[in-house]
């Protein structure tokens, strides 16, 4: 008789969602739940009770995959590994993640704790849009701004994980007599100037309000593409993924794309911009499925 397959766990710790979801196979969840991220405490005791819920129908545990809005300690052999670290989100600054799904639980199952666009990366590298590639930039675009990269199909990490959304980028508000950095840390960064909030700053109401032929998003795709012109020069993909909640506005990735291509000025020997600048093909299960195969690394390495 076959031995049943372990249960995995995720957790897509989002800025403004969490997603939690278990599974015997990372793309096939068998039990999901969504809710706003709230005060840490409330957000994760809603965690602990789905998975102690979860594990009552379908068994024990194996281990878990954390995806977490950062910036995040993400190095298992550091002090502040599990944490989430220096974090323009009220009450999130210092809080223990990993050590308080442990303890709400009480189990020591291993634990995955890693950023959710390098969860992301990871789905659609085994699941998505990046088949077949081996060197991939994703970048998401919602409440804040973050990128995972994939080298030769391994997650990049140096010192600490990418920090994407904090690129300098030059202020393309001054011509349109706006002043929309919402960055507490820098006067002129991608996240500050083309997250979600940023466009609510700036224009006075949510992008999803905001029609498709409305300036703001000639705007926001000139910021993208600036951050897509320094990722290929700084680290030369052969995809760059754009995801989260902005990413989805019709028409968006079609400008992005004009103006990436305007910028790059014949430069590099790219592929066109419609297979280089893509959306990811898991769309809003990305970063879900990730946490599930981070979980399922725990139990099966790749290395």
């Amino acid at each position: 008789m076959s031995q049943p397959s372990p249960l995995l766990a995720g957790i897509e710790a989002g800025g403004t969602k969490f997603v939690c979801s278990v599974a015997f196979s990372p793309r096939e969840p068998v039990l999901e739940t969504r809710f706003p991220t709230g005060p840490p405490e409330e957000t994760l005791a809603k965690a602990v009770a789905f998975f102690r819920e979860a594990a009552g129908t379908y068994g024990p545990i194996a281990a878990m995959g954390i995806g977490t809005f950062g910036p995040a300690g993400v190095d298992p052999a550091a002090a502040d590994y599990g944490t989430i670290l220096t974090t323009p989100k009220p009450g999130w600054t210092g809080c223990r993640v990993v050590a308080a799904i442990r303890e709400g639980l009480g189990e020591n199952f291993p634990v995955a704790f890693e950023t959710d666009v390098n969860a992301a990366v990871l789905s659609e590298l085994a699941y998505g849009a990046a088949r077949g590639k081996r060197h991939v930039a994703y970048i998401t675009i919602g409440t804040g701004i973050g990128g995972g990269f994939l080298t030769d199909g391994r997650l990049l990490h140096g010192r600490m994980h990418p920090e994407i959304g904090h690129l300098i980028v030059p202020d393309l508000d001054g011509p349109l007599g706006k002043a929309s950095n919402v960055c507490p840390f820098h006067d002129s960064c991608l996240e500050g100037r083309a997250s979600g909030p940023a466009i609510a700053a700036r224009w006075g109401s949510p992008g999803h309000e905001l029609p498709s032929d409305h300036p703001a998003w000639e705007l926001e795709a000139k910021y993208l593409a600036v951050g897509c012109i320094n990722l290929t020069a700084a680290w030369s993909p052969d995809l760059i993924i754009l995801g989260g909640g902005v990413s989805q506005k019709p028409g968006l990735i079609e400008r992005v794309r004009q103006e990436f291509t305007s910028l790059a000025g014949r430069y590099w020997t790219l592929p066109s911009a419609i297979d280089y600048l893509r959306l990811p093909e898991l769309d809003q299960q990305a970063g879900v499925v990730g946490a599930l195969l981070l979980a399922q690394r725990q139990i099966t390495p790749t290395d």
